[in-house]
């Protein structure tokens, strides 16, 4: 059986391991970092999991290693992990960074030469099993490897497979996308309170025509663009609302936005990598 060694216990960490487990892997196969001690013991009872405060311990043996920590704790977790045995060259390990902004070069700068990495972004909607990921394989990660790791993601949600170059667009399209829609609930929401409705109703209403929505379209096999005409009937209530979002410049704003993402992403790649999603 494959082990698998999860470095760092917050909630991406955690969510994981729920997921490797909902999905059959047996607990004597996961273990888990975490340097603070109730948050440890949490994890350990709940998950069922070995939890060790050493990167190196948990490194012996693991076939993949998870670094699952915020993206100024990286270099620390890659220090640790070159004190610990890996092998180099031809080694069965694969290193996988869920940590923004870190390109696949500087983690295999920092391990022995020839080691397998592969960069994944990974959306919170994982948190509840419904996680987008997107996987970028570095310069020596295998094609069996990169299998490995989409059947590990796809725990947790679904997965693609897409190259480093196209990873800051990624960050800005479903990176950062589960903002985008909560922006877009909240103001719904706002405007049903606005219209006469309880807070409570208009959440509701919102929430399950988002979800409602999202299924269609998931499991439809139709594009947007049919499922929203299906539902405007000319000169209808749909019609006018759309054409008032559209007045607003709702396709431009997002083309900007999703613009500025891509280009902080940039912008956090080529720094320190400190800076989260």
């Amino acid at each position: 059986m494959t082990r698998i060694a999860v470095i760092g216990g917050g909630r991406i960490g955690e969510a994981l391991i729920a997921g490797l487990l909902e999905s059959g892997r047996a607990a004597k196969d996961l273990v888990v970092v975490e340097t603070h001690q109730d948050r440890a013991e949490l994890i350990a009872s709940r998950l069922g999991v070995r939890v060790t405060r050493s990167v190196a311990d948990a490194a012996v043996g693991a076939d993949l290693l998870v670094i699952a920590v915020k993206p100024g704790d990286v270099d620390g977790v890659l220090t640790q992990l070159g004190k610990a045995d890996l092998n180099g060259g031809d080694t069965d390990q694969v290193l996988v960074s869920l940590a923004a902004g870190v390109p696949t070069v500087r983690l295999e700068a920092k391990l022995p030469a020839g080691f397998p990495v592969v960069r994944v972004m990974s959306n919170t909607p994982m948190l509840v099993g419904q996680g987008m990921s997107a996987l970028a394989p570095g310069r020596y990660a295998r094609a069996e490897q990169l299998e490995l790791v989409t059947e590990v993601l796809s725990s947790v949600g679904k997965v693609v497979t897409v190259t480093e170059a196209q990873m800051d667009a990624v960050t800005a399209v479903s990176g950062s996308g589960p903002a985008y829609f909560f922006l877009v609930v909240e103001a719904m929401v706002d405007a049903g309170v606005g219209l006469g409705l309880t807070r409570a109703v208009a959440t509701q209403l919102v929430v399950q025509t988002m979800v409602g929505a999202a299924a269609l379209l998931d499991e439809s096999g139709q594009s947007p663009e049919e499922l929203r005409a299906a539902v405007t009937s000319p000169a209808g209530t749909t019609a006018a609302a759309l054409r008032e979002l559209e007045r607003g410049g709702v396709r431009s704003a997002f083309l900007e936005a999703l613009h500025a993402a891509k280009h902080r992403s940039v912008e956090q790649g080529a720094g320190d990598g400190t800076a989260a999603n």
